[in-house]
């Protein structure tokens, strides 16, 4: 079992390995063919390249603001009708422990089984309401995202950069010169009114 696995994180070792040499002669060739203006900030490698957080982006911008008020908007919404339901649940349960002892076991049964099935319409509910609030999350970054790109390619043309790289959590970027980071730039674009 143990040289299955041995082989099997070779095997990944290679693929990684590969995909690093790609990525590097994409590097080199991309860097020969660049042209070097001395305002473009470059890597070591001499390849003119920016790095830009996204997460920043999105909340010093006034339309990334905006954007999160209409999300938080949105959830907050869904929140109040889930915990409305929740309250009518607590309410309906808490009638029937006040009237448990005077029912008959018919009517006990009735009112458990009524319960049942408000509480499963409950959890459909907010189901629904978490599916919608993450729809909604989903496009509203999606499209803050198009609008980053934009003003990213635009920024990236007017200062000559081959590659501009996120960087952030999640990202592939663990370490880069601040001399690269171009996303003040990006930020100011975008106050401006230039997405």
């Amino acid at each position: 079992m143990r040289t299955g696995n041995m082989r099997q994180q070779a095997g990944r070792c290679g693929w990684h390995r590969a995909g690093c040499m790609m990525v590097m002669g994409a590097t080199l060739l991309v860097g020969g063919c660049a042209s070097s203006a001395e305002s473009q900030p470059a890597g070591r490698s001499g390849l003119p390249i920016g790095v830009m957080e996204p997460q920043r982006v999105l909340s010093e911008t006034d339309a990334g603001k905006k954007a999160m008020e209409s999300l938080a908007s949105f959830a907050k919404s869904r929140q109040a009708l889930v915990e409305s339901e929740e309250k009518e649940l607590r309410r309906m349960e808490e009638d029937f422990m006040k009237q448990a002892s005077v029912l008959s076991a018919t009517a006990k049964k009735e009112r458990e089984e009524q319960f049942r099935r408000r509480m499963a319409e409950y959890q459909q509910r907010a189901n629904q309401m978490n599916r919608e609030v993450q729809e909604k999350q989903k496009e509203i970054l999606e499209g803050f995202r198009g609008k980053i790109e934009k003003v990213v390619a635009r920024l990236a043309q007017q200062m000559g950069l081959a590659m501009v790289v996120e960087k952030g959590r999640g990202s592939p970027t663990v370490y880069h010169e601040a001399s690269l980071d171009i996303t003040t730039k990006v930020i100011e674009e975008f106050n401006k009114g230039g997405q």
